[in-house]
């Protein structure tokens, strides 16, 4: 049971500190140390500014204080541990901080004290079956007069909070709540923040991947913050016969595909009028034979008017994908220094280990990428696109490919093991079709880099980043053998299912590690988990290191060099910090940004599959994280929020 519930989760350069909401400015913002969106501005830059807490009192770092959200007692009569994660990001705005829980509670705490001040609660139904129990943070915006909170919920509604009391606003959709549902299906959930840009709200949704090929398609929109009227939807699925996209859709069904949607955070630039949409694989995410070609606007950023919803570039990352490879993590905006000018610019992390830096007002790469020979399908009714682009700076990270020399286990006869089963599955690199005899796909669907994302230290220019090195296990089967298949072989059996309806093939999703006392061992030569540095005036890596560990360092004194399995991002912060904890041992760490040195770790109460924030109160700065753990990779689940400082 363990098995089949992981089985399931499936530079110099300088920041532009743009925003989603109205403010006095930037350098007051910088002042208050403030941390008003997700991903600390609107452009996800993951940056802060302080450097009160640095390198040299890193040693000193201590709990200040700690917030119980009474999150597990909702999950009370209910099998929500087993999907719930804590993987919330709060915003800091008034010496307030505002998160969610799971279950899409919504709480204002004390930024100095961690005292309670409202608890607004949505009342999700629990007992419902939801693909994922998880909100990843809130929305802000402020007027002349007023601040307001917004979340939208695992089960697809809008809300609109009064930052003061935690009341929905009346005038706000019905009663404080926009039906997000409405025509698009009862499949749709939110678990990302919604941007914010000027006066307008924009969503885009998390859909199942591999139950049938005709899920709702993946509809971005944008609400009016004051009404939540509807302003403008746009569907990453052409519906228009004259959009020069719709030719890449082949096929007689091909239009009926759902998904693409955008569920990871949406970044916006108000000086350009833009918001950058990163979407992900059409439905299903293993068999593309009923929707044939390039897929256009599939796993791709697009960059949209703000103000109309038209599209003003975009840029694919994968053509016609086979390997479930969303676009996961919130594009950061960032500007480039080239020739003595800086070139405004955003990059795109993906699960692909590729990093995509593309000048923001035209799409264009500004490193080199170059569209490479793939192998081909050799599933019936199937055709994977003869080419991928492929980034040749950076350079692709992680878990590119896998053969025999690279199994690993901790005797002898565990890495013959590892060896055995590799050789049973087909390989050929990255972007290797899915097939009948089973397809080792590298990197698997959780990355490179997954939806933690990547955060960027400007005045040093490094971009920073967790990823993750494991191999997924792909079969497709025939759909009149499956019953046979899992009668025949144990493996087949305990491996995730999707029945990708509408297709001829069942999928089977596995993955290259066992499970025993021990602990998850991956099969594959370590580290499993690492966090680097690629420095963008160059495109170069400038240090990797293994982030965590996931075997007992008391038995196994290298773990430590192996790293950890890791879902949750890093900061950076003008101290000269990286803090990041992701990982499956429940640490919290502090690396120093220049050189990749571990300086300080603690144990928190639960796993912290999260990513950190930092904000200064009276000239004290505090680093805080959501320590509430993941069902689906069975780490160590509570409901605290901790805060640290130094003395």
């Amino acid at each position: 049971m363990r098995l089949q519930l992981f089985l399931l989760f499936a530079c110099t350069c300088v920041i532009e500190f743009v925003s989603g909401q109205p403010s006095s400015g930037k350098k007051k913002d910088k002042i208050n140390g403030e941390w008003k969106a997700y991903g600390h501005d609107a452009g996800g830059d993951r940056f802060s500014p302080l450097q009160q807490i640095n390198t040299g009192n890193i040693k000193n770092l201590k709990p200040a204080w700690t917030y119980q959200t009474g999150e597990l007692k909702t999950y009370e009569g209910t099998r929500t541990m087993e999907k719930a994660a804590f993987e919330a990001t709060p915003l800091m705005i008034g010496q307030t901080l505002y998160f969610s829980t799971p279950t899409c509670r919504v709480i204002a705490i004390d930024a100095a004290t961690g005292k309670e001040k409202w608890v607004y609660d949505p009342k999700v139904n629990l007992k419902k079956d939801y693909s994922e129990i998880s909100s990843r943070g809130v929305s802000a915006w402020s007027g002349k007069n007023e601040l307001r909170i917004f979340v939208a919920t695992i089960d697809g509604r809008l809300i609109a909070l009064d930052a003061a009391t935690g009341k929905p606003i009346g005038g706000f959709g019905a009663e404080g709540t926009v039906d997000l549902k409405e025509g698009i299906g009862k499949d749709l959930s939110v678990t990302s923040p919604p941007a914010i840009i000027g006066n307008r709200l924009i969503v885009g949704s998390s859909l199942g991947d591999n139950g049938r090929f005709n899920y709702p398609k993946g509809t971005v929109r944008a609400y009016d913050v004051l009404s939540g009227k509807l302003q403008w939807s746009w569907d990453p699925i052409p519906e228009d016969s004259t959009d020069k996209a719709w030719s890449t859709w082949k096929g007689t069904k091909a239009h009926q595909t759902g998904a693409a949607n955008a569920w990871a955070p949406i970044s916006a630039d108000a000086d350009r009028d833009l918001v950058f949409i990163p979407t992900s694989c059409p439905s299903p995410d293993y068999y593309g034979g009923e929707r044939l070609g390039q897929n256009l606007y599939g796993n791709s950023i697009v960059a949209l008017r703000a103000s109309t919803g038209k599209i003003v570039w975009y840029y694919q990352v994968v053509h016609h994908d086979l390997w479930d490879y969303d676009i996961a993590a919130q594009p950061m905006l960032i500007n480039i220094a080239r020739d003595g000018k800086n070139i405004p610019a955003v990059a795109v992390g993906t699960k692909m280990g590729h990093i995509f830096i593309l000048n923001r007002e035209t799409g264009e790469s500004l490193f080199p990428v170059e569209e490479k020979p793939v192998p081909s399908s050799t599933v019936a009714g199937e055709e994977s696109f003869p080419t991928q682009p492929i980034p040749v700076l950076p350079a692709p990270l992680g878990l590119q490919s896998i053969s025999t020399a690279d199994a690993w286990g901790l005797t002898p006869e565990a890495k013959a093991e590892a060896e055995k089963r590799i050789a049973r599955f087909v390989n050929k690199g990255i972007f290797t079709p899915p097939s009948l005899d089973g397809t080792l796909v590298t990197p698997g669907n959780v990355g490179g880099i997954h939806w933690g994302g990547m955060c960027y230290d400007p005045q040093r220019g490094l971009l920073i980043t967790n990823i993750n090195r494991l191999a997924a296990i792909i079969r497709l089967i025939p759909r009149e053998q499956i019953s046979q298949a899992e009668k025949e072989s144990q493996e087949i059996l305990r491996a995730e299912t999707g029945r990708q309806e509408g297709t001829p093939y069942i999928l089977k999703r596995d993955y290259l590690f066992t499970i025993n006392n021990d602990g998850i061992v991956i099969q594959s030569k370590p580290p499993w988990g690492t966090l680097l540095a690629i420095d963008l005036k160059n495109g170069m890596k400038k240090w990797e290191v293994p982030l965590g560990f996931m075997l007992n360092p008391a038995k196994y004194p290298d773990a430590k060099n192996w790293g950890s399995l890791n879902l949750g991002g890093a900061i950076t912060t003008a101290g000269n910090l990286t803090l990041v904890a992701a990982t499956l041992d429940g640490y919290f760490r502090a690396f120093n940004t220049t050189t990749g040195e571990l300086l300080w770790e603690y144990q928190l109460p639960a796993a912290g599959q999260a990513t950190p924030m930092s904000y200064s109160i009276n000239g004290k700065q505090y680093i805080v994280i959501a320590a509430g753990g993941h069902g689906k990779l069975k780490t160590k689940q509570g409901d605290y929020v901790v805060a640290f400082s130094v003395e």
